[in-house]
């Protein structure tokens, strides 16, 4: 065995890690290191002395060790990350049909085997996030091999989540080869184009995990009034406006959103579709006259950042849904979702239920949504499955 920091577990805090759970926390250690550093890879064994992973130490998170392999001869090492990364491309290639399209999830952390690491593909860039010690221990190795595999591609960095903090990470932000996307760049997918702002947009730039969903709307948008709410640069309004929705309105509180989405509508030549700067909460409850939309789309922000955020993030998920089916017209429809983590899909639909009572309004339950197919759900990982949504019809 390499000559590596041995971490021993204490009694019984095996059990997540023979299910293949990937985290170990601070309290399963029976003691830290002395010394380390930040991102290392240790050996890591049960209390009886039986071997059970290779993972990566930080001692700023509470998750000490996230597992990077369970198997003996299988150490962590440069060769190691290559073989990572190239399964990780061969599998998109499988998901993803021919020809590619412009933009997609590259490599999505611990559903690919590389807990921290997030690789999005944006036409002839990549945008990397190293957002755990360990990723950012195995840098080197990592650039190498996107640069192998991507030889054409410039390589951009944006790890500037606040994730980094808890490991005890600096921001950074930038080129790391290759040309530094100055200006926005034009992505397609399907019939849609879109302009992305790598440098300062959300996450690496654009919701990628939502590119099945906003195919979806695309094909339920056909002659109805549309409200696209959190709408940011106007993914789903651009899908709504594409599948011939008679008028669609953008809102969200962000100005550089909203006049990046309006310039995402004169690129794809919707007159009938707008924006409007204003806070959805807010926009909604002025919506007291007869209602107004054949389809509303919920597309918020992470409301519950952790466990003890549970109970007022739902209170905030019945709220805005059940503004949302006030103002929808009888016999239509709401897409609604939540990125929370540590809402689960099972609490999230009761939190529908509990607003279409409060709303008056009798709910269906059409279709259950969850972020595209390059965003792995892993059996073993159930925090993989962070976004969680439903095509609900109103009656």
């Amino acid at each position: 065995m390499k000559n590596i920091a041995k971490i021993v577990l204490k009694p019984g805090k095996e059990k997540n890690l023979l299910k293949k759970h990937p985290w170990i926390f601070s309290g399963a250690l029976q003691r830290d290191p002395p010394r380390h550093t930040p991102g290392m890879v240790v050996s890591v064994f049960s209390a009886t002395g039986e071997f059970l992973a290779y993972g990566n130490y930080s001692h700023e998170s509470q998750i000490r060790i996230r597992i990077i392999s369970d198997q003996l001869n299988d150490f962590p090492d440069d060769a190691f990350i290559d073989t990572k990364i190239q399964a990780a491309i061969a599998l998109r290639k499988q998901l993803l049909s021919e020809p590619l399209p412009s933009a997609y999830r590259l490599i999505n952390a611990e559903s690919d085997g590389l807990p921290g690491l997030i690789v999005d593909h944006y036409d002839t860039w990549l945008v990397c996030q190293f957002l755990t010690a360990g990723m950012e221990f195995f840098r080197d190795a990592i650039i190498q091999s996107l640069s192998t595999h991507y030889p054409n591609h410039s390589i951009y960095e944006r790890s500037d989540a606040s994730s980094r903090q808890k490991e005890g990470l600096e921001e950074k932000i930038g080129v790391i080869k290759g040309e530094t996307p100055t200006a926005p760049i034009l992505i397609t997918e399907g019939n849609a184009k879109y302009w992305v702002d790598l440098v300062d947009g959300h996450k690496t730039g654009f919701y990628l995990d939502q590119r099945t969903n906003r195919e979806m709307i695309m094909g339920l948008s056909q002659n109805k009034n549309v409200l696209n709410c959190f709408s940011y640069t106007g993914g789903f309004g651009i899908a709504a406006g594409l599948g011939g929705a008679k008028r669609v309105l953008n809102i969200d509180s962000s100005e550089p959103a909203v006049a990046l989405g309006e310039k995402n509508a004169k690129e794809n030549q919707l007159n009938q579709v707008h924006f409007e700067k204003a806070d959805v909460f807010a926009f909604l409850r002025r919506q007291t006259d007869a209602p107004l939309f054949d389809l509303i789309i919920l597309d918020p922000p992470k409301f519950a950042n952790s466990t003890s955020q549970i109970n007022p993030a739902a209170r905030g998920y019945k709220d805005i849904n059940r503004l949302a089916m006030k103002a929808l017209k009888p016999n239509s429809f709401l897409v609604t979702f939540s990125c929370s983590g540590h809402i689960e899909e099972a609490l999230f639909k009761k939190i529908i239920m509990s607003a279409a009572e409060e709303a008056q309004r009798e709910v269906h339950f059409l279709r259950t949504l969850q972020q595209s197919p390059d965003h792995p759900v892993v059996s073993f990982f159930p925090e993989s499955h962070y976004l969680k949504g439903f095509l609900l019809y109103v009656r």
